[in-house]
C-alpha cells in the first residue's frame, strides 16, 4: 500500500542538506557530498558516507560536492543527491509525489533559481517552491516576521552569507556574499601554508575551525595539535596551533562579512534601523558558531547580537514552518512579498 505524500522542506546547503518533513520536523541532516565511479558513472555513496571518502579515494572513485557558494555547480549530481535524500525520507514507492519547498540564497539569479526548481522536479517532487534563506532563518529562529517592524538576520552557511532586514514577511534590504564556512576553511589552509609551510587537508581545516576557531580575543587561549605535510621536506609533520593564530587566519573573510552587515544597515530605512537597534541582530547557520562572531559584530555595530538557539537547523526549521503557507505560493516563488510588490 502506498503512502500519501508528505510535504517536504529542504535546506539545500553548500556544506549540508537538511530535510524537514511536515509533522515530523528535521529528519535528515547529511553533508552535501556524493561519491561516484568515474568509469561507470554509478552513484556509490551519498551524504556522510561520501564525505568520509573526500581526499581519500582511489583513481576510479571521485567524491564531489555538487553545490558551490550556495548554488548548483553540478546539476546532474545535485539531482541524483536530492533523489536519494527524498527517497530516504519519503520511503519507497509513492503514488503521490511530495510538494517540496527549497530555500535558496537571497542573491540567486533567475537561471540558478530555475536550476533548483528543475533539479527538485527531476528528483521526484510534484511541485517545487522556493524561499529565501534569510526569511526561512528568521522564521526558524522564532521571529514573527509578519509584524511591521525591522529584524536583521545574518545567515552564515557553508558557501554564502546572507544578510537581510525583514519586515512584514518580506526582505527590505539584503546582501548575499560568497564568503562563509568554506572560505573560513580555505583561509586556514592558506594561513598554515604561508605561516608554517605546512600543507593540510580540508577536513583538518574544518576540525581546527570547530575546535579552536575564534574571531574575538578569548579569556583563555586554546590550542590543538594538527598533522600535515611539510612543504620543505615533503614529509609528515605535526605542530600545535593556537586560537590566536585562528583569529589572524580569519581576518579577511570576517572583514567581508562585517562589510556586508554594515552596507545593509546603511541602506536600511531609519525607522527599521531603530527597530533593529532594539531587537538586535540574529545570527544563524553553521558559520555563526565560530567563537566570538556575535561579540565582534556587536563591538563593530553597537547593536546587541545573538546566535539563534538552533543555529544550524534554523533555515530547515523555517522552511518546514513555511510549508503551512504553500497554498499561497506560486511555483518557484522566492518570496511572497516580492511577488506582491511586482503585482
Amino acid at each position: 500500500m502506498c503512502a500519501l505524500a508528505k510535504d517536504i522542506g529542504i535546506d539545500l546547503g553548500t556544506a549540508s542538506v537538511l530535510v524537514y518533513v511536515k509533522g515530523k520536523g528535521v529528519v535528515l541532516n547529511e553533508p552535501s557530498v556524493v561519491a561516484i565511479d568515474k568509469n561507470s558513472g554509478k552513484l556509490l555513496k551519498v551524504g556522510a558516507e561520501a564525505q568520509a571518502m573526500l581526499g581519500r579515494t582511489p583513481g576510479n572513485i571521485v567524491a564531489i560536492r555538487p553545490l558551490r557558494e550556495g548554488v548548483i555547480s553540478d546539476y546532474d549530481m545535485t539531482e541524483r543527491m536530492l533523489k536519494e535524500f527524498i527517497h530516504k525520507v519519503a520511503g519507497g514507492f509513492q503514488f503521490f509525489k511530495p510538494r517540496v519547498i527549497i530555500c535558496v540564497p537571497s542573491g540567486i539569479t533567475e537561471v540558478e533559481e530555475r536550476a533548483v526548481v528543475d533539479a527538485g522536479i527531476q528528483a521526484g517532487a510534484r511541485r517545487v517552491f522556493l524561499i529565501e534563506e534569510p526569511v526561512a532563518a528568521a522564521i526558524g529562529a522564532g521571529i514573527d516576521i509578519a509584524q511591521p517592524e525591522g529584524h536583521m538576520v545574518v545567515d552564515i552557511g557553508g558557501g554564502t552569507t546572507d544578510v537581510a532586514v525583514i519586515s512584514l514577511s518580506g526582505v527590505v534590504e539584503s546582501a548575499s556574499i560568497k564568503v562563509a564556512g568554506d572560505q573560513f576553511n580555505e583561509a586556514i589552509v592558506k594561513y598554515m601554508r604561508r605561516k608554517h609551510s605546512l600543507l593540510i587537508g580540508e577536513r583538518t581545516a574544518e576540525q581546527m575551525k570547530i575546535q579552536i576557531g575564534c574571531v574575538f580575543p578569548k579569556e583563555a587561549e586554546t590550542s590543538i595539535e594538527i598533522k600535515g605535510r611539510c612543504l620543505m621536506t615533503g614529509l609528515p609533520r605535526s605542530l600545535h596551533v593556537t586560537s590566536a593564530e585562528m583569529r589572524e587566519a580569519f581576518e579577511e573573510p570576517v572583514e567581508r562579512i562585517l562589510e556586508a552587515v554594515h552596507s545593509v544597515l546603511e541602506r536600511t530605512p531609519p525607522e527599521l534601523v531603530a527597530d533593529i537597534s532594539t531587537n538586535g541582530i540574529v545570527l544563524t547557520g553553521g558559520g555563526s558558531l565560530v567563537d566570538g562572531l556575535d561579540k565582534l559584530i556587536e563591538a563593530r555595530t553597537g547593536i546587541h547580537t545573538m546566535v539563534a538557539e538552533n543555529a544550524i537547523s534554523c533555515v530547515a526549521e523555517g522552511t518546514g514552518k513555511s510549508l503551512d503557507s504553500l497554498g499561497d505560493m506560486q511555483d518557484g516563488t522566492v518570496n511572497l512579498s516580492r511577488r506582491k510588490q511586482m503585482n
